[in-house]
């Protein structure tokens, strides 16, 4: 069965895109069926998205399509174009005008357009390049939607069509130099005309012609108007009368050549234009199709536009296409109408798997169970027709091949034996027809008749819908019916919450229980008396008030157990609000334990640095204690200035170790400092030269250096500097250390230093050398990238102790040793 024309296809957007394949149901059923869900009204309530007349013809033409690809086709671009507009982007589309019958001419050869005909054209050309110009702008990021894009014809047509024609359709003087030409000579033709003929209304004697008369055109040629009994005083011709026929509106002979002339002038403008206007159209005939195409795409457009506004305006997401016969998952479905007129509407979560065929509400009728019913054909059809419905993320639907909705008011009394044989004739043909790919809609199932008879009657028809496969979804008010879940496979309950307190609904769907009429607990509440209540509630069956008993139990545990998980969130929520203050507070411990850490590192460097200043400071005292021995000139006087140098090193160096003892390095323990005597790991002891700030430090074992970590190192013994006379040759003033020690190094080694680190310890060196008498001292710093090697040449040619400094023989390092030599 294939759908008829619509309105867009007429309009030059064919019908595939606009419309899918209708139901392969009865064309009554399928009216009926899209009536009773209001489909009409969603549609035209879309197509207030679009901007232009088309766009909006297209959507409301939108019908369901059973092909489960061409869905999903139609739906893929309206998810790209909600992405884009989530990110903050665009897409926009100029309405365009009908060009159908434009386009049925142009394809008749020697046709000539019209001036609004030709602008109906323009406007498209120029709606089209725009629209290509879009969606070539956005075909990275929505490559289904770039799809829509058409080659637009050239735009050397639209400049023409834009060099002739004004916004109205008119001709412009400058369409070409002819058509200029003619129609300067038009107007020149009619001032000379006018002229002449204000020349001959005032040489009419007074009172021949009318007051306030002036020139005026009757039958397209320019008169003067004269009283009637005044006609012999002028030759002309008569063109018309007044309606007094007083006037007579008379052409003077003397204004007849210069009429004919303008006359003349008039028509070869005419001719011009039609010249102009059958170029116009010669040049738009051989790009017919093209311009169709284009059209097409902007409608195209505007419809794609149109539903992606829509999704986007009700917060909807594109479902997932389930396959036929499977299961149906709708998450935070809303009833597009009820949305529309601002209802606060409450969003319905429906699971039903693939062996759930037919959902039974019950429940009081406060009408959350209709709206459940035309909430799931709406989407239905409108997912089938390439519209977003209203529901959430993580929805999905299968295709249907066949629809069936019978929805209507059963709640008056006045319902007779017509209105229950137009329910059971519509049955009938559900059940002649439904299969596994059939949705079947069916609102208070049974009602109209014998509620006995009524309710077997409904149980049998949905126990063989659900044997067909046929997914259903029924309400219903009959007590017999809800324990029909119970009996078969394939049915479940759901009903609607309803506030048993205040008697009023929450419209909050719930699956898995059937609902309470509440019809006894109403009525006590406006007012029926108490022993009716009681005579009433005596004639209930004991079946139905068992099940009610057991409905208002299971509701009692649901609320108890509602309760108990909101104390439990409530719970949740404080223990999760405890853990992220706890967090916090681990994290601002962390900060600061970090910031103590630095300024533990930045005290170091800043005692290091002392310390650097404190050895270059007993540097220049040594060598102007030398300075000043060897100007003395005498034994004695040097012996005295060498005791006060040794007083000025033993005090520097106890101000040193004062700083060295206070400020720990990144972790290093307080008793660990320079010069400390520590053992290995490996075994053995060594010298601790530098502690730095990675938490390792320079040790030196015999003639190695090493750098090893400070965890591994363990204190063995005060610093060197303070074993007083041991190993020394004598003491000096007030029992400091001797200056000549034979433990003094002859050779340093300051491989895998940096070039400042290299400084210090060749200064510390040459002290010690010096103060030790040692000749010449050796200075290991390899041959690398020479930054160690320039660095310690730097500080010895600087040192005026220093006699000679040269690399070491080949056999003996060769560059990467330098010797030293000092003077005597």
């Amino acid at each position: 069965m294939t759908a008829p024309e619509s309105g867009a296809a007429r309009n030059g957007v064919s019908a595939h895109q606009s419309a899918g394949t209708p139901f392969p149901f009865s064309p009554e059923g399928t009216a009926l069926a899209l009536e009773a869900l209001e489909f009409d009204r969603v549609l035209e309530l879309v197509a207030g998205f679009a901007v232009g007349p088309l766009g909006a013809e297209c959507i409301r033409a939108r019908q369901p399509s059973v092909d489960p690809d061409l869905v999903r086709e139609s739906l893929a671009p309206v998810g790209e174009l909600l992405a884009l507009l989530a990110q903050g982007g665009a897409v926009e589309v100029e309405a365009v005008p009908p060009l159908a019958a434009v386009l049925a001419r142009l394809r008749l050869e020697g046709s000539v357009l019209e001036g609004l005909e030709l602008l109906a054209v323009r406007r498209t050309l120029g709606a089209a390049r725009a629209a290509a110009a879009e969606l070539q702008r956005i075909a990275d990021e929505a490559p289904r939607i770039a799809r829509l894009r058409v080659p637009v014809p050239e735009a050397s047509l639209a400049k023409r069509l834009q060099e002739a024609l004004d916004d109205t359709g008119d001709l412009l003087d400058t369409a070409s130099p002819a058509l200029f030409r003619a129609r300067r000579e038009v107007h020149a033709a009619r001032e000379r005309l006018i002229k002449q003929l204000e020349s001959v209304l005032r040489g009419v004697e007074a009172g021949g012609a009318s007051s306030g008369a002036s020139v005026t055109v009757r039958n397209g040629r320019y008169v003067i108007p004269v009283r009637r009994d005044s006609r012999a005083r002028l030759a002309g011709i008569v063109h018309d009368e007044s309606a007094s026929a007083g006037t007579l509106f008379i052409e003077p002979s003397a204004a007849i050549e210069l009429g004919n002339a303008l006359r003349a002038a008039m028509t070869e403008a005419e001719r011009e234009a039609l010249r102009v206007l059958r170029d116009l159209t010669d040049r738009l005939r051989p790009h017919a199709d093209a311009l169709a195409a284009a059209h097409a795409m902007c409608v195209a457009l505007d419809d794609l536009l149109a539903r992606g506004r829509y999704a986007r305006s009700v917060g909807a997401a594109v479902p997932g296409i389930a396959p036929v016969g499977g299961a149906i998952t709708l998450r935070t479905a809303r009833h597009p109408l009820l949305l529309a007129r601002g209802v606060a509407v409450v969003a319905v979560d429906l699971d039903l798997g693939a062996g759930e065929r037919t959902l039974l509400v019950s429940g009081p009728n406060t009408g959350g169970k209709t709206v459940l019913l035309k909430t799931i054909g709406l989407a239905a059809a409108l997912v089938q027709s390439g519209i977003v419905p209203p529901v959430g993320t993580g929805s999905a639907l299968p295709v249907f091949t066949r629809i069936a909705a019978d929805i209507g008011d059963h709640q008056s009394i006045t319902a007779d034996l017509s209105t229950f044989s137009a329910h059971v004739a519509t049955l009938r043909r559900v059940l002649e027809e439904a299969d596994a790919a059939t949705l079947v809609l069916i609102d208070e199932i049974g009602s109209g008749t014998d509620p006995a008879e009524g309710g077997a009657l409904a149980a049998a028809a949905l126990v063989a819908l659900t044997r067909k496969g046929a997914l259903t979804v029924a309400t219903t008010h009959l007590g017999a019916l809800k324990a029909l879940a119970a009996e078969s496979e394939g049915i479940v309950n759901g009903s609607f919450e309803f506030d048993a307190e205040r008697l009023a609904p929450t419209y909050r769907f719930q699956k898995g229980r059937p609902g309470r009429s509440y019809g006894l607990a109403i009525a006590r509440r406006l007012g029926i008396g108490a022993e009716i209540l009681a005579d009433a509630e005596g004639r209930v069956s004991a079946a139905e008030r068992s099940l009610d008993a057991l409905l208002e139990a299971a509701e009692a545990r649901e609320r108890r157990l509602a309760e108990d998980q909101g104390v439990l969130r409530d719970r949740l929520a404080d223990a999760e609000r405890e853990t992220a203050r706890l967090a916090r507070q681990s994290q601002l411990q962390d900060g600061r334990d970090a910031e103590l850490r630095s300024r533990e590192r930045d005290a170091e460097r800043k005692a290091r640095t002392e310390a650097r200043r404190f050895l270059l400071d007993a540097r220049a005292q040594v060598e102007e204690a030398l300075r000043v021995a060897q100007a003395a000139g005498t034994e004695a006087a040097a012996r005295e200035a060498r005791r006060a140098l040794e007083d000025a090193i033993h005090a520097e160096g106890a101000a040193l170790e004062r700083v060295e003892e206070t400020v720990p390095a990144g972790g290093v323990p307080l008793t660990l400092a320079l010069g400390q005597q520590v053992r290995l790991a490996t075994g053995g002891t060594g010298e601790v030269l530098e502690l730095r700030d990675d938490g390792k430090a320079v040790v030196l074992a015999g003639a190695m250096r090493m750098v090893v970590g400070v965890e591994t190192l363990m204190p063995v013994a005060k610093r060197a500097r303070e074993r007083g006379s041991q190993g020394a040759t004598g003491h000096g003033r007030s029992g400091s250390p001797a200056v000549r020690n034979p433990d003094s190094p002859t050779e340093i080694d300051l491989r895998g230093l940096r070039g400042d680190e290299a400084e210090a310890v060749t200064l510390a060196a040459l002290d010690a050398a010096i103060l030790a008498d040692n000749p010449y001292l050796r200075i290991i710093h390899g041959m690398g990238t020479g930054v160690v090697r320039e660095t310690v040449r730097r500080v010895l040619a600087a040192d005026r102790r220093v006699a000679k400094f040269d690399f070491a023989p080949r056999n003996q390092g060769g560059t990467g040793v330098t010797v030293v030599e000092f003077g005597t």
